[in-house]
């Protein structure tokens, strides 16, 4: 029987000060051009949080609206503020002030230190989140003094933890020399790990379960975890399950680029399907290298910069329960070593070809969820709509096939896709955000059958030129189960009695 998905968790972080300081085009700059006009302007073009609550994609990541209602707002959206909610059905959008809290509780090295005041005016807000624990709130450690944290980040390679321009935090490096854990890495893992929590804590509601019924989390983040000897052992899975308080679970790291959700998604419908697990969660926190990653060209047209948060998303995938949405494994498309990496090479591996091999054609699928950025960030920059892009080539391939008329290439966008609206956290945008939309709408019967797409660009890493990409089908359930029709203790009953009739029988032959 296939797995199938029980709920869906997305989260932000509202992160300014990040994006100043820890942001990989701000931190670029300020080494070859440290007076430039794109920093001294950086400040006054990021966005409050209130603003960033009313902005339509991140209200709409979080579930308080649907992608085909941010699709009639005209775009482009920053301009266009809607009722601004920190909570939705799918998660929550959090602010600095407590998301420094989170990274705190999530360091287990004593490597993140709190200025004594800014600890006192943030923990009982921080305990009051939506998500957060009696057990995780008492992590939060007491403050130091503010000289001593000064004096970590001017002489002691620390790197600075900033709320509203001033230094609050410091975040120590875990050894001397090892590069792998330096300062900077340790920051950038932490905040990756405790996006990672917030997602699974809110997954954990979202599903209305006991967090110690997930058995297995696999993390398909973009960070790396390790030391001088394997700087990429990992394994964040883990490491956030434990702060989040999944206390029955293991876990594994699946690392992809872009196309890792995908991949790790597969893999858990895979364990889930096999038996191995009967409960599997998908989780990633956010990427701070992608903060301000466009503000340049934002900047320059006269926008803020809107690369403002930090993502994350979990998913939780069990054995078939008979009606949520159900994993199709027969339907799995994979972009191998020969797939070739043009356009339409890509689009054929990952869709029609997996497609094809089943029967089903192109039309045959109700929604497609490929790179779902949201377009207000990368247009200015000069990537285009990307969904709109991917939306036109797979429609082009079905006129191509010959499985649909060419007319109907222009309605193929709005009818079997959607605007995008993730924010540019790199693996985040990947096909994922529509699981959390798809299953409400497969329930709703909507829809009844989704792709989602990952895609991801393996030449980042130096080691090959090669494109990646793997696609998966997501359907209505098929009303069964696959449960036994009787309850344990029937099963027992019905093995006693065989077990007493085939005794009787022997005596029989006995007695002959």
């Amino acid at each position: 029987m296939n797995s199938v998905i029980k709920a869906a968790s997305y989260v932000l972080m509202h992160t300014p000060d990040m994006i100043i300081h820890n942001g990989s085009t701000p931190a670029t700059e300020r080494i070859v051009a440290p007076d430039s006009e794109f920093l001294k302007k950086l400040p006054a073009s990021i966005r409050s949080y209130d603003d960033v609550l009313a902005y339509a994609p991140n209200q709409t990541y979080i579930g308080n609206m649907t992608p085909a209602e941010l699709g009639k707002i005209e775009q482009p959206w920053y301009d266009k503020k809607i009722d601004a909610k920190r909570e939705g059905k799918f998660g929550e959008i959090m602010p600095e002030d407590e998301f420094i809290l989170l990274m705190q509780i999530c360091d287990v090295f004593d490597l993140v230190l709190l200025d004594k005041d800014f600890v006192a005016a943030t923990k009982d807000k921080f305990a009051a989140g939506p998500a957060v624990t009696p057990e995780m709130a008492a992590r939060v450690k007491e403050g130091h003094d503010a000289a001593d944290i000064a004096k970590l980040v001017e002489k002691e390679h620390s790197e600075g933890l900033y709320f509203n321009g001033k230094l609050i935090g410091a975040v120590k490096r875990a050894h001397d020399i090892d590069i792998n854990l330096s300062a900077h890495v340790i920051h950038e893992n932490l905040v990756s790990k405790a996006g990672s929590v917030l997602a699974l804590r809110h997954l954990v509601q979202n599903a209305g379960i006991d967090a110690s019924e997930i058995q297995y989390v696999i993390d398909c983040s973009e960070e790396a975890c390790g030391d001088v000897n394997q700087r990429g052992g990992g394994n964040f899975a883990k490491a956030a399950a434990e702060i989040a308080g999944l206390s029955n679970a293991t876990g594994e790291d699946v690392r992809g680029f872009c196309a890792a959700p995908a991949h790790a998604m597969i893999t858990a419908a895979a364990l889930v399907k096999s038996g191995a697990y009967d409960c599997v969660a998908v989780t990633a926190g956010g990427a701070t290298a992608k903060l301000g990653m466009n503000s340049k060209d934002h900047i320059k047209k006269g926008m803020p910069t809107l690369e403002d948060v930090l993502g994350g998303f979990a998913v939780l995938v069990v054995a078939n329960d008979g009606v949520n949405p159900e994993i199709n494994l027969n339907i799995v498309g994979r972009h191998t070593v020969g797939s070739g990496s043009s356009p339409q090479a890509v689009t054929s591996a990952l869709v029609s070809n997996a497609l094809e091999q089943n029967g089903l054609k192109i039309t045959d699928i109700d929604k497609y969820a490929a790179e779902m950025q949201n377009p207000d960030l990368t247009k200015p920059a000069g990537a285009g709509d990307v969904p709109l892009a991917n939306y036109k080539m797979i429609g082009a391939l079905a006129v191509t096939r010959g499985e649909m008329e060419k007319p109907a290439l222009a309605t193929f966008p709005a009818e079997r896709g959607m605007v995008g609206w993730a924010p540019t956290q790199g693996h985040i945008p990947s096909g994922v955000p529509y699981i959390g939309f798809c299953r409400e709408e497969i329930l709703a019967g909507k829809v009844k059958t989704a792709m989602i797409i990952g895609k991801g660009s393996l030449f980042l890493g130096r080691m090959t030129n090669l494109f990646d990409g793997v696609s998966f089908v997501i359907q209505a359930n098929s009303g069964d189960s696959g449960a036994s029709a009787v309850g344990e203790a029937e099963v027992k009953k019905l093995i006693a009695q065989a077990m007493k009739d085939f005794a009787m029988s022997l005596m029989g032959q006995e007695e002959k």
